[in-house]
């Protein structure tokens, strides 16, 4: 039995009495180097202590451990060296790789673990060559437990290939729980009950694995099912939608293709998120209204090109085959699929619960939420409890980034500093907007992927299916009324940005009726949203 408690690698490093351009990141610059603190206080070695990480009946408390440099963010001038070397995690925030791995994913898994990397490449429902994989007749559960062995792993550092082999233990592990659905949903519409027991030859080194990287033992959006699950077709080539083909498929469809490489391409620009952010936070810090003024530019400019993106999904994904293989990447915590939660054999005695994959786990909204003081306006409700609970599954790293961001800009009074000069507010007003469109289009996927083709009241996180999104589609529509206000249109200079003003006031106006409808119709659909959410609360 693998001991209940975990003991992880941690370093600790104080941040006190740094000044205002430090952020609490394990960012590590590609080159090597690391922001240097004004006491010099970086420290980087990695057994200075130990957490413990208990496995427990909800959740495994991992999260905690990471690693935290302390150091003074100075753009490109940098200072400071830190040695980064196969040890350095994957996933740490710096304006170079932003919310992505500082290494493109490990395509295919080394000789040692071949047949696990095996059974991965037969699982798809349908495969390259046109015949179907084990998930088609359900044949893969039979398969893990005849052919799989209980690799060893303890011995594994490179964190390149400890996060690869997260990924393909999740995606086992979510295919071997989740076959019985999906075939039950293929015949019948209906999910019906998943297998309870994890098997010790996927539960052991999954759960170790997740303890080396930090993460809870189960499928998550970064460091398993879409950023570390893409390969360049031409390595030579940025990372645009064309030059990415997938590692890992449930179904095989170009749908689900299309579906997990559209988040690649938009988190491709998630570098200029940080370097904006960076520059917003050091100007409102200093006061420079020029500099802020230059930054929010910027990053409006970004969050366009994001969203532009983001639109995209619709041509490379088809409405109608996200049923196809949304099965396998829902959790096991608040699914009825999984009353009883998951053993995990040789791991824990007690059930284990953890939400699905979800885009919601993404870093480039919630960044965006801190800087510009979304997250404190949103509601006291079940709702935003949820919100939290979902920040939580995502790389250590990009927790501590959001925190910062969070805590920075809250110090800094970013939005109250933007509010004063009414030039300035409109630029704030259009990042808002900027969020609202990106909500807005996330509730539209979610009306045509999924409400159009079945009744299950919740999403593949567990989130309530149709209260949860537009809660924080509210908060934002409410901030741009709020902020636009309080602007003087006559003192703004600039015609264009007048305009933009109007435009952003009357879409947030119309949009905030039709949602208001839109709920009210789909709650006489599903009922007692409300219930699960307060439920969900309770069992937290």
């Amino acid at each position: 039995m693998l001991s209940k408690f975990l003991r992880l690698p941690v370093t600790r490093v104080s941040s006190a009495a740094l000044g205002r351009r430090t952020f609490l990141v394990t960012a590590l610059h590609p080159s090597g180097r690391v922001p240097a603190s004004p006491a010099s206080i970086c420290t980087c070695s990695r057994s200075l202590g130990a957490l413990p990480c208990p496995v427990r009946s909800h959740a495994v408390a991992a999260r905690k451990f990471a690693t935290i440099v302390g150091g003074a963010w100075d753009d490109a001038r940098i200072t400071g060296r830190f040695k980064v070397d196969e040890t350095t995690p994957q996933f740490f925030v710096t304006p170079a790789n932003g919310f992505l791995p500082r290494q493109d994913p490990l395509e295919k898994l080394p000789d040692s673990f071949a047949a696990l990397e095996s059974l991965l490449n037969r699982m798809p429902i349908d495969l390259p060559d046109g015949s179907h994989g084990l998930l088609a007749t359900g044949k893969f559960g039979a398969a893990v437990e005849a052919e799989l062995p209980l690799y060893e792993v303890d011995h594994i550092m490179d964190t390149r290939l400890l996060t690869a082999l997260f990924r393909d233990y999740t995606f086992a592990a979510s295919a071997y729980l989740l076959e019985p659905c999906d075939l039950r949903f293929r015949q019948t519409g209906e999910y019906g009950i998943g297998r309870e027991v994890l098997p010790k030859n996927i539960a052991v080194p999954l759960a170790k694995v997740a303890a080396k990287i930090g993460a809870r033992p189960f499928m998550e959006y970064a460091q398993s099912y879409s950023l570390f699950n893409y390969k360049r077709n031409d390595p030579s080539k940025p990372l645009d939608y064309d030059n990415l083909s997938l590692v890992r498929a449930f179904h095989g469809t170009t749908s689900e293709h299309g579906f997990i490489l559209t988040h690649v391409a938009m988190v491709r620009h998630s570098p200029g998120v940080v370097k904006h952010t960076l520059d917003i936070l050091d100007a409102a810090g200093r006061s420079d209204r020029q500099s802020f003024d230059v930054a929010t530019r910027g990053l409006l400019n970004v969050m366009r090109e994001i969203n532009r993106t983001m639109d995209t999904m619709w041509n490379v994904s088809a409405t109608t085959d996200y049923m196809k293989f949304r099965t396998f990447i829902m959790g096991t915590k608040s699914q009825p699929m999984f009353p009883r939660g998951v053993i995990y054999d040789g791991v824990s005695d007690e059930p284990m619960f953890f939400r699905g994959e979800s885009g919601a786990n993404d870093s480039i909204i919630p960044t965006c939420d801190n800087l510009l003081q979304l997250t404190a306006d949103m509601p006291h409700n079940p709702l935003t409890e949820i919100l939290k609970d979902f920040r939580s599954y995502r790389p250590a790293d990009h927790n501590a980034w959001l925190t910062s961001v969070e805590e920075r800009a809250r110090s800094f009074g970013v939005r109250e500093f933007a509010e004063r000069d009414d030039s300035s507010a409109v630029v704030y007003l259009a990042l808002l907007d900027q969020v609202r469109e990106f909500r807005g289009r996330h509730w539209n996927f979610t009306k045509e992927y999924i409400i159009k083709h079945t009744n299950h009241p919740v999403a593949t996180g567990g989130s309530p299916i149709v209260t949860w999104l537009p809660n924080q589609l509210a908060t934002v529509l409410r901030a741009i009324g709020e902020t636009s206000a309080k602007i003087d249109s006559a003192k703004v200079s600039d015609p264009a940005d007048r305009k933009l003003l109007e435009e952003v006031r009357s879409r947030a106006e119309a949009q905030s009726r039709i949602l208001e409808r839109e709920v009210a119709t789909l709650k006489t659909r599903f009922a007692d949203q409300d219930q699960l959410a307060k439920q969900q609360t309770a069992h937290a």
